[in-house]
């Protein structure tokens, strides 16, 4: 799979942007074709049909990545007729018949709980004080601020949906916990990556942003996903 294509797809209170670092270390490693999806994070449907438009544009063997809420979408997202090879999924829901309220519901709240606040429109916000302690704790303050500033509200009723049949169970997974994530407890990470049988790593001390903090590990897991179907292509 030389130079598959690189599909990033970003969680809530983020937008494509928080996958720069990623995108250009990717480049630099000569994968010449890594697209952000812009979630427009109004809905599940919505996000899945965004994710598909970038697919369709896709030719050749590509591997899917989702940050937080962005694993519910390469999840669930309809991928008849494309060739995506593999799923990575980072510090992200990984959904199978549950919404993401069921699945954090089976686990403890984090210490400090983000703030979060609906607005008349249905849809939520994190509390712009507190969004680098909870969102970003291990990057740069400047940085937190700038992605505290470009903050994307999600549709709560994104929150609510399920996914049935996970593209997971079709698919060889691989998944990054993030050990002092704040947003998504650890606990419920491993779960979900022994649930789906991923190929899982670790970061010990890092927050719910590795794409941010960590991009060198971020991409070093897609690189490992990026060779192995290879490997399995061609095995196939």
């Amino acid at each position: 799979m030389t130079n598959a294509n690189i599909v990033l797809v970003h969680g809530a209170w983020a937008d494509g942007s928080s996958w720069s670092s990623v995108i250009s270390l990717l480049e630099k490693a000569g994968y010449e074709n890594v697209q952000a999806v812009q979630l427009p994070l109004t809905g599940l449907a919505d996000d899945f049909a965004a994710t598909r438009r970038v697919l369709n544009r896709m030719s050749g063997p590509t591997i899917l990545v989702g940050h937080s809420y962005g694993g519910a979408v390469i999840s669930g997202v309809a991928l008849a007729g494309t060739q995506v090879a593999g799923l990575v999924y980072i510090a992200a829901f990984a959904p199978d018949g549950d919404s993401l309220v069921d699945i954090n519901g089976k686990f403890a709240a984090p210490p400090s709980a983000p703030t979060i606040s609906p607005d008349k429109d249905g849809f939520l916000w994190l509390n712009k004080d507190t969004f680098g302690e909870m969102f970003a704790a291990d990057v740069d303050p400047a940085q937190a601020r700038l992605m505290a500033a470009v903050e994307k509200p999600i549709a709560f009723t994104s929150f609510l949906a399920k996914v049935e049949q996970p593209n997971w169970r079709n698919l060889p997974s691989w998944y990054l916990v993030c050990e002092a994530d704040l947003m998504i407890n650890p606990d419920a990470e491993r779960w979900m990556a022994e649930r789906m049988g991923a190929t899982t790593r670790s970061l010990p001390g890092v927050s719910h942003a590795p794409m941010v903090s960590q991009p060198q590990a971020v991409v070093a897991l897609i690189l490992a996903a990026a060779a192995q179907s290879a490997t399995d292509s061609v095995v196939a």
